[in-house]
Formats: C-alpha cells, structure tokens, sequence
C-alpha cells in the first residue's frame, strides 16, 4: 500500500531508495540522520494523507424558500457582508452559547452567513433557521446540548408550504428562548 501511495503521489524513487537505505546511499550520498528525517516525513505525510480518507464532509441542506428578497444574509452591498434579512430576528449573543431548542437535527444551511437549519420531530412542519453560527454542532442533538456560539446570530422560523417548499413565518419567542437558556430540568422535584 505504502509504495502505490508513494507511486501515486510522485514519491516512487523516493520510496525505493528509503526502503532500501543501504542501496540509496550507494546512489545519494546522504548522513543517516538526514535518512531518518526524510523516512519520517513521508510516513507522517503517507499516513495524514491516508487518514483523510476518515473524514466525512457535511453536506449543506438546499431548501427552496417562497419568498424571494433583493438582498440576503450572504450577499454583499458596497463590499459589505450582509448578515441578516428580511423575516430574520437578530440577537446579541455576548458569548451566550446556542442551545438545541428540542431534540433534532443541526444541518449546515446551502446558503447564508454561517447559517445552519434545526430541525425536531417534535415540530416537524418547522425548521428553525440561525445565521452568525460560529463552530456549528453537525448532526444529532439533545434538547440544550450547544449547537454553536455566535457574536451576533439571526434567527428565522420557516414551516413546510403544501407543495413541499418552505416559507418564513413569525418566529416564537418560546423557541427562541429555549435556544438561548439553559434548559431547565423538567423532573418533577
């Protein structure tokens, strides 16, 4: 494996001589401790790049939104990022961490600035848009496990329209709420 990797990247004359040190030097007239260094570096190398293989991306969710506005989180006016829009509520977070308003799902949003979707069973006609999200939690979440930090986030309540495509609608300061607290415990005590 190591040497079709070494092939692949360029590396086969480097391969051959560092497996066979003592014929390499024959050809190259290199100290020992410059061997060690150069075996060294092409296994970091070798196994970072192999290590890439692991990783999954995110893959960022498209929606397709009724309304239409000229300008949108994301856009640029006079050279300036736009960070917010029409339909969105915008709050000043000072280090308060984003919380998981239910339990759901965080999905990178296709478009905006750092915007992800929530997304609950407990509200299935809803997706709960925030944009100004800084380290996003991807994936599955618990009700008030963090979902991201944010200098300033914008904060949008789309519902599912008949024919499958969303709209923005009045926010609830219930869910908006929940996603800036703490949870609270809901034992009986």
């Amino acid at each position: 494996m190591m040497s079709t990797l070494a092939t692949g990247f360029g590396f086969s004359s480097l391969f051959s001589v560092l497996s066979n040190p003592g014929q390499g030097r024959s050809r190259l007239a290199m100290s020992p401790g410059v061997w060690r260094w150069m075996g060294g570096s092409l296994a970091i190398l070798l196994l970072g790049l192999g290590g890439c293989g692991g990783l999954t991306s995110a893959v960022p969710r498209q929606i397709v939104l009724k309304q239409s506005w000229e300008i949108e989180s994301g856009d640029r006016v006079a050279g300036q990022l736009v960070t917010g829009s029409l339909g969105d509520i915008s709050v000043q977070l000072r280090g308060t961490r984003l919380r998981a308003p239910f339990a759901g799902q965080v999905e990178l949003a296709s478009k905006g600035f750092h915007c992800i979707y929530f997304s609950s069973p407990e509200v299935p006609a809803y997706l709960f848009r925030y944009c100004g999200v800084r380290h996003p939690q991807i994936g599955p979440l618990q009700a008030g496990e963090i979902m991201g930090r944010g200098q300033n986030i914008h904060f949008a309540t789309l519902r599912r329209q008949p024919d499958g495509a969303w709209a923005i609608v009045e926010p609830s300061d219930r869910v908006l709420e929940r996603s800036l607290n703490q949870p609270t415990s809901t034992l009986g005590f």
